[in-house]
């Protein structure tokens, strides 16, 4: 009932002033709030009968400042924690929390931050590791294309299709990296929606499986059930997907050994299983949980 009667009077709650605003302390706006709320009691007190002796009244003022000022300083400790560990994330530093024991509403506020912070913390963590895997991944084949070049260059191999094939393999592999990393950039920022249609399935992973088999020596067998099986979902991601799980499995496996790509019905009318099984060395268990964050590698 109370909390019905809060919700219903809110608006007009917020239409009030606010004098207390200027105030920077707010266990002082607490102790103002108690003498004005106990003033005006002493009022009513006054109106009613008359008089209302003068040292009483101001001893309870002082007694009552000073118990509020004393109450009050378990209550604002999470709000000076949060304000020291909110200035020490503007530097950076995510380790603080803060340190809540009441199950009021600041410290419902302490949790919600400690929770924000921990977020925080995680995300920085993640974004210093894309740094440095991605300075890896894109090191490599620009390494790699500068050897390349410097040889052709200092007369030590020639410009024949070979020594250009090898350079072009590597600039092939730097734009790759670059347009996973804008296709990463559009969908974080919601730039590249879904267009999910329906799609049979074996010719989709049948053209999946030409275009990543090009040039190797290992056989993939594609194993649809049933044979006409169709999917919903966008076609253009989930050819991503395949063929990085299909590249995956050529770099790491056998030269000649086999890959088996299987598609089964999932849950849901639209529902689909896919697996791409290899004979490569697998992932150590240790990787096993991040295997699906970003630009890991083992």
């Amino acid at each position: 009932m109370i909390t019905r009667l809060r919700v219903l009077a809110a608006p007009y709650l917020d239409r009030l002033p606010r004098p207390l605003d200027p105030l920077r302390s707010i266990k002082l706006k607490l102790g103002i709030a108690l003498l004005g709320s106990g003033a005006a009691g002493m009022c009513v007190f006054w109106y009613a009968l008359g008089y209302v002796p003068a040292i009483t009244s101001v001893v309870a003022i002082v007694v009552a400042l000073a118990t509020s000022q004393i109450l009050a300083h378990g209550m604002t400790a999470p709000l000076r924690e949060m304000t020291v560990a909110a200035r020490a994330m503007s530097r950076g530093d995510y380790s603080r929390s803060v340190q809540v024991t009441s199950r009021d509403e600041v410290g419902e506020l302490g949790r919600a931050f400690n929770r924000m912070a921990a977020d925080l913390a995680a995300e920085d963590q993640r974004r210093r590791e894309l740094i440095g895997n991605v300075s890896h991944e894109l090191r490599t084949p620009i390494s790699a294309l500068r050897a390349v070049l410097e040889n052709v260059v200092d007369g030590v191999a020639e410009p024949d299709p070979r020594t250009l094939r090898s350079a072009l393999a590597q600039t092939e592999r730097l734009g790759k990296l670059v347009t996973e990393l804008l296709d990463l950039s559009r969908l974080d920022g919601g730039a590249t929606p879904l267009r999910p249609t329906e799609f049979s399935v074996a010719e989709f992973l049948a053209d999946a499986v030409a275009q990543a088999g090009v040039g190797s020596e290992a056989t993939v067998e594609v194993d649809v059930r049933p044979p006409g099986l169709r999917a919903v979902a966008d076609p253009d991601r989930l050819h991503q997907v395949i063929a990085n799980l299909l590249d995956n499995a050529l770099r790491h496996g056998p030269l000649d050994g086999e890959i088996r790509v299987c598609a089964r019905p999932g849950p849901g009318e639209s529902g689909l299983l896919l697996e791409v099984a290899d004979q490569g060395p697998g992932i150590p268990p240790e990787q096993r949980t991040t295997v699906f964050d970003r630009f890991t590698s083992g």
